[in-house]
């Protein structure tokens, strides 16, 4: 192995943010010349990217790091190489306008809205994100949009070149994830830093308990940097309080969006969801104190409020949103987070919840949303799951948590979007194995059938039912309305999406699927059902990647 791919991503985002004279995370260009880059002959943007997957750690040796893993302040140390090899020093990042955001779940929602209002003013934006739905380029966007295949290919060959020539033997795995020993956090001098809702997840690399993981995700306060928090449990809370307080870094607690609203107009939001509220409100303090640290004008004008203290902490000031910021908030697009899909009977309801609350918040979402929906006419509806859950997380928990969505149908797939990984590089993923992925889904088959029993059969010491539909003829029947929800588990997001959509969503017609894979008695007996419901409504969660497989089907444009 060469070197760790997610460094030369890494490097790559901030070289090409300097070549176009933004920032990541959402912040305008301070100082930092460009410098000439030439192109890389007869090389195309997928021939980019699949060189840059073969420097994919394997999983195998992500495996042998995990259990070797030592002081993990040496993969900090470690970026800052990379860095002075790919041509940068970290002197250099000192000169961006830089807002640095961590959290389990919504940061990258925050950024989203952060970079909208800052763009709503005639900014100029840079934001890195992690991971990609669809495209690579997607982790680095200029005023909005991923950058061109273009940009990607020339700066990344520029930069695989200038580390293949400085080499040495030193191999890195980066957890990527946020917090204090995550790559990003090599930046020394933000603006301001944001930390969203804190929830247990990755808990091999972070810790099993909310408070270490606080810890962790505290470790991007930087001494005198104003930061500022949602409303965490009192725990993780007093953890970043105290993390806060030993390096003198002023930290404010946000207060609820309705606080903002008060005295004016209810805020629109782009992404939809209660849960996203609490992201707008982080979102609109980041880019208030960004614009009041450039000394821009228009940063909102402050309410008529005493300064008060939460659990020790210092409420944020209210303030009254200005008309850029409201437009921001309006504009904010977030693919595959609270999307919605409509195709014909169909609708697709997207969200890459991976985490127990942001589940929770999904299934809130999902069925607010079935119950603003419209029924077109009289006729049988069908809710089905399509769900993947990946690493250390505990699918049981998560699928218990769906259980109230009431699906007909759960179907299982691994975040592969064909069976042959004859198609788009973006796509491709060398941590894990093909058994691996499949053996997993069979898991989370078996602990939902296992939850329908459950709920089927609340006497533990009772005889399950044999009726047609009942527990033990669970895979052999589509079940009744509200009953037991039948299970599948496929290859492939295409496969699993062929099922689904029956030939009926106008826009997702592949070829024929092979012969016999619907054979199964559930998938064909499912197979009329699904064809004669005047509505399908299909939750898409578990996995950020699950979801960018499915749109890479759904929605085609996004690849090119």
């Amino acid at each position: 192995m060469s070197q760790a791919a997610s460094h030369l991503r890494a490097a790559l985002s901030l070289a090409a943010v300097s070549a176009r004279g933004a920032t990541s995370r959402g912040a305008a260009r301070r100082r930092l010349s460009a410098w000439p880059v030439p192109q890389e002959p007869s090389m195309e943007y997928q021939d980019a990217v699949r060189m840059l997957n073969t420097l994919q750690t394997n999983a195998g040796y992500l495996e042998q790091v995990k259990r070797q893993r030592g002081d993990p302040q040496t993969q900090l140390e470690a970026m800052e190489q990379y860095l002075a090899r790919s041509g940068l020093q970290v002197e250099d990042l000192d000169g961006l306008n830089i807002i640095h955001v961590t959290g389990t779940k919504g940061k990258g929602s925050t950024c989203a809205f952060t970079e909208c209002i800052l763009r709503s003013y005639g900014l100029k934006t840079g934001f890195f994100s992690s991971p990609h739905l669809v495209q690579v380029r997607e982790r680095i966007r200029i005023n909005g949009q991923p950058i061109s295949p273009e940009l990607f290919t020339k700066h990344f060959w520029r930069l695989y070149h200038r580390l293949e020539e400085t080499k040495v033997d030193l191999a890195v795995v980066e957890v990527g994830i946020g917090g204090a020993y995550d790559c990003t956090n090599i930046i020394r001098k933000p603006v301001v830093c944001g930390v969203s809702s804190l929830g247990i997840d990755h808990t091999s690399l972070l810790g099993d308990t909310l408070e270490k993981i606080a810890w962790q995700k505290g470790g991007i306060f930087k001494q005198g940097v104003p930061a500022f928090t949602v409303l965490q449990p009192e725990g993780p809370l007093a953890v970043l309080r105290d993390r806060a307080q030993q390096i003198s870094c002023p930290l404010y607690l946000c207060p609820p969006l309705e606080a903002l609203e008060e005295g004016g107009p209810p805020l629109t939001l782009g992404l939809e969801g209660e849960h996203q509220r609490s992201n707008a409100a982080l979102a609109l303090q980041l880019a208030r104190c960004w614009l009041q640290q450039q000394d821009h004008q228009g940063a909102g004008e402050l309410k008529a409020s005493r300064p008060s203290l939460l659990w020790q902490l210092p409420l944020a000031p209210t303030f009254q949103p200005t008309s850029h910021m409201q437009l921001g908030l309006r504009n904010t697009e977030w693919p595959g987070r609270t999307q919605v899909l409509r195709r014909g009977p169909l609708t697709w309801y997207l969200d890459g919840a991976h985490t127990s609350n942001s589940v929770q918040a999904c299934v809130r979402w999902f069925r607010q949303a079935l119950q603003g929906s419209q029924r077109l006419s009289a006729g049988p509806e069908v809710r089905v799951l399509l769900f993947n859950s990946t690493g250390d997380r505990d699918s049981a928990a998560l699928l218990k948590l769906l259980q109230p969505c009431q699906f007909d149908y759960a179907v299982f797939c691994p975040n592969l979007t064909e069976v042959a990984s004859t198609g788009s590089a973006d796509q491709q993923n060398f941590t894990v194995t093909l058994d691996h992925v499949l053996l997993r889904c069979l898991e989370h088959q078996q602990h939902w059938n296992r939850l329908d029993e459950e709920q089927a059969s609340p006497d533990l010491w009772s005889s399950p039912s044999l009726e047609p539909g009942g527990p033990a003829s669970l895979l052999l029947a589509p079940r009744p309305p509200h009953s037991c929800a039948s299970s599948l588990v496929f290859s492939c997001i295409s496969h699993a999406l062929q099922w689904i959509s029956q030939g009926r969503d106008p826009v997702f017609q592949p070829p024929r699927p092979p012969r016999g894979l619907f054979a199964h008695p559930v998938a064909a007996s499912g197979a009329s059902v699904l064809q004669e419901a005047v509505a399908i409504h299909v939750l898409v969660t578990g996995s950020l990647h699950l979801v960018g497989g499915v749109l890479k089907l759904l929605e085609p444009s996004l690849s090119q």
